[in-house]
């Protein structure tokens, strides 16, 4: 007999490696977003963060921009762990019953941002301390969400990074991100034998859902294909956030 619990695991993971085969990201927000509906968001990233890490190192070493996107972002990147660090208790502590209400809240802010295709610039000679800022804003807001691309995906693509530059840029970044995630989780003792086959589970449906979807990549339409992406988004956070706050109202 099947466990339902890890068919919808992988159910979940193939959809959200697709996702990221198609677009190049998505993988945690997806994951996050459609476990959470189901369990708690701390319990939901200790099933996201192997498959996060291990197909994020695959997609830091896919170009030749190592170096300059490390002298590059070093500031988000260390901001963003000093985010976390600062912010460690939330999905563990006496506020973590609200972490549904932020998640909802920024796959919905997320959805808005890449469908109006907000556009601004930052000088090269300011992206050190501004993407400082962002990197703590950042840890900050994935400390209590698992999330990691607002607002440190708008700033990358504000700062001028080419396609492919910006593509392994977010694996380098969700990379350090996402094992300073999996330090948080592990000092609370949320990973362990437990989350073992739920995590093997849900790496290998992503890769198989990444490498379906960069076959299908060239065979579709990613604009469109992005755009219902973005929608589905929006209508998960309303529900995410909707049914979080009726339950701590109901509380």
């Amino acid at each position: 007999m099947f466990d339902p619990f890890i068919i919808l695991i992988a159910a979940v993971f193939l959809l959200a490696g697709f996702i990221k085969g198609v677009l190049g990201l998505g993988l945690p927000t997806v994951a996050m977003g459609l476990l959470a509906v189901t369990m708690q968001p701390s319990r939901a990233l200790a099933i996201v963060i192997v498959p996060a890490v291990i197909t994020n190192i695959w997609q830091t070493f896919g170009g030749p921009y190592l170096r300059d996107i490390i002298r590059r972002l070093w500031p988000l990147m260390a901001g963003t762990v000093v985010g976390i660090w600062l912010n460690a208790g939330m999905l563990t502590g006496p506020s973590a019953r609200y972490g549904s209400i932020v998640l909802g809240a920024l796959l919905v802010i997320y959805a808005v941002v890449g469908l109006n295709k907000f556009s601004f610039t930052v000088a090269r000679r300011d992206e050190k301390w501004i993407g400082g800022i962002v990197g703590v804003t950042t840890g900050l807001v994935s400390a209590a969400t698992g999330v990691q691309v607002i607002p440190s995906m708008p700033f990358m693509q504000a700062i001028g990074l080419e396609k492919d530059e910006l593509v392994q840029a977010l694996g380098v970044f969700f990379t350090v991100a996402t094992l300073a995630l999996a330090f948080n989780l592990t000092s609370a003792g949320l990973l362990g034998a437990a989350t073992a086959l739920p995590g093997a589970v849900a790496m290998a449906a992503s890769f198989a859902g990444m490498f379906i979807g960069q076959a299908v990549r060239s065979r579709m339409q990613p604009d469109v294909f992005r755009r219902w992406f973005l929608i589905g988004m929006i209508c998960l956070g309303l529900y995410l956030a909707g049914a979080a706050v009726f339950k701590v109202m109901a509380a």
